[in-house]
């Protein structure tokens, strides 16, 4: 029996859903939090004790749906890995990368139990929102990863400015843990009874901050060392992409403290995580170049 072919181009869609499942979770998933559901369904798997939907009650509903969104995040995983097996050529890096995301939505559903049956202790919902911005990090990579052909990786600028972007990254992920640290010390911890953090507000706010600066400082950096080395024009236009996100999430970010926190801008605080990350990591890819694996060059190659 012939299994059934898929396109690079179909492929790169199947991957940009996966990327949108995972973003679409961890937004769903802070919602929860900043509406105080997080022990709306205070069990698990199932939502009570002796129930398995959870009751039509706000915060049960809310928990709920985003346990139910998991389903729609692992169709879109194993349609992910399904289609690196069919994809026509198959390519051994996309499976790793696709197996990568089952593998991380599998600890994910272990790590989010854990956090419901101890009560949304801190360090449990740290490691929840981490794991999804290294899933994120899988994901786009992989999708990035689809559009070009498996050759060799040429870099497009000088070596300095690639260990800059590495540099970036670690500082982006450092300012994800820095502000995941705030929001474990902060108010909105899931549930008015869950415990916090026992640092003081004001100072791990100002570590965030500083964080923040450095990343912002150092992404200035590498954007006049692009200048000076004449670097092509995509890769100048995803670095400025990137001074551009963390100036509005900084923004937003000074705003929401000084403004006691209120959980809408929070949200939008988190989204706007995530557009940072992704955006860190968009740039720190477009420093090496390969070529585009169309549609057309792939009929070529299984018609020759």
């Amino acid at each position: 029996m012939r299994l059934p072919r898929l396109s690079p181009r179909a492929y790169r869609r199947i991957t940009l859903v996966a990327l949108f499942a995972q973003v679409f979770i961890t937004i769903s998933g802070a919602a929860v939090r900043l509406t105080g559901s997080g022990l709306g369904c205070s069990d698990w798997p199932t939502c009570e004790e002796d129930q398995l939907v959870a009751p039509l009650e706000y915060h049960a509903m809310i928990e709920f749906v985003n346990r139910t969104v998991t389903g729609f995040v692992s169709v879109a995983v194993i349609l992910a890995v399904l289609g690196s097996l069919v994809r026509t050529p198959r390519r051994r890096d996309l499976t790793w990368l696709s197996l990568g995301l089952v593998a991380g939505v599998i600890g994910q559903i272990i790590l989010g139990g854990l956090t419901v049956l101890f009560e949304l202790h801190p360090p449990f919902v740290i490691a929840h929102f981490l794991v999804s911005m290294v899933l994120i990090w899988n994901a786009f990579v992989l999708h990035e990863r689809s559009k070009y052909a498996q050759a060799p990786a040429l870099p497009v600028v000088p070596r300095n400015v690639r260990v800059l972007s590495r540099i970036i990254v670690i500082i982006a992920a450092l300012t994800l843990f820095t502000g995941t640290i705030v929001t474990g010390t902060g108010p909105h911890g899931g549930d008015e009874t869950v415990p916090r953090l026992s640092f003081d507000i004001g100072s791990v706010v100002r570590l965030h901050s500083v964080t923040v600066w450095v990343f912002l400082a150092l992404t200035i950096a590498a954007l006049f060392a692009l200048h000076r080395s004449g670097a092509p024009v995509n890769v100048d236009r995803r670095a400025k992409y990137l001074v551009a996100a963390i100036l509005v999430q900084g923004t937003i970010g000074y705003v929401q403290y000084f403004n006691g926190v209120p959980p809408g801008l929070v949200l939008l605080h988190v989204l706007g995580s995530v557009i940072v990350w992704i955006s860190a990591l968009a740039f720190d890819l477009s420093l090496v170049a390969r070529p585009v694996e169309s549609d057309a060059t792939e009929s070529l190659s299984t018609t020759s």
